[in-house]
């Protein structure tokens, strides 16, 4: 099975990047999206469907234009998991799952810190997520979270750690919180095949930063445990320029 995550920063803008263009030569069989700012109502489900993904899934925040998640696949999924239960994070369209017969896939978008409020939300959010992950693996232990997490693990995973020590998605406490995340069962896939530095899937839209690659690995395909050993190939399209992110895959077997 080949899974995409990709945050497109607006589906529809994506779409004049000629996004299905390259949805249908990257083919992966599932594709979790994140940060589609919109409500399927204002999209035609056609062109997904008509680019090979009869089964397309959306979970979009209250709030019009605004975060929201998505799972497009070419199986048919046999359960649909909207959101989490909890209430301010399924305000806000951040989780959605799919369940197939021997492994499930959840796209998660993370809040961002963007000011003291923020951060004491996205806190909290990574709290009650990893409670709400620690029970959810009792019922569905073949697990995938994919997503833009808005965090940076280690330093190898941002271009300036030592001036960004202090910005929001690279602080010590969000640093931490990752780390114990992926202790609590989980391989983050694509550390798993690559350790190579230089390697982000975010670029500011300022100061050329895509250009010079000056990055952030904010993009995470996590991989419970039980499945380790299924793993076949985890990379970063770094060329696939629809967004401020790029997409990732993970592959297993």
């Amino acid at each position: 099975m080949k899974i995409i995550s990709y945050n497109v920063n607006g589906i529809r803008a994506a779409l004049k990047k000629g996004f299905l263009e390259w949805l249908q030569q990257a083919n992966p069989d599932v594709i979790c999206i994140q940060e589609t700012k919109a409500h399927k109502e204002q999209l035609d489900l056609s062109l997904f469907e008509n680019a090979g993904y009869p089964y397309h899934y959306w979970f979009s925040a209250e709030k019009k234009g605004y975060s929201s998640v998505a799972i497009l696949s070419k199986i048919k999924p046999n359960n649909v998991v909207y959101g989490t239960g909890i209430d301010y994070m399924d305000a806000e369209g951040r989780n959605l799952r799919v369940d197939f017969d021997d492994v499930s896939v959840m796209s998660l978008y993370l809040p961002s810190g963007t000011n003291d409020d923020r951060l004491a939300f996205k806190f909290q959010y990574m709290d009650d997520f990893q409670e709400y992950i620690n029970e959810l693996k009792k019922e569905v232990p073949n697990l995938i979270i994919c997503g833009d997490y808005n965090i940076c693990h280690q330093e190898i995973d941002i271009h300036n750690p030592k001036g960004l020590k202090n910005t929001s998605g690279f602080l010590p406490a969000e640093r931490q919180w990752i780390g114990e995340f992926i202790d609590s069962g989980f391989v983050d896939s694509f550390r798993y095949f690559n350790s190579e530095p230089h390697q982000y899937s975010w670029w500011s839209y300022r100061a050329n930063a895509r250009n010079n690659n000056k990055g952030w690995r904010l993009d995470y395909a996590m991989v419970a445990e039980p499945l380790k050993d299924r793993l076949s190939r985890a990379v970063i399209l770094q060329e696939a320029k629809h967004s401020d992110h790029c997409p990732i895959v993970v592959e297993i077997e």
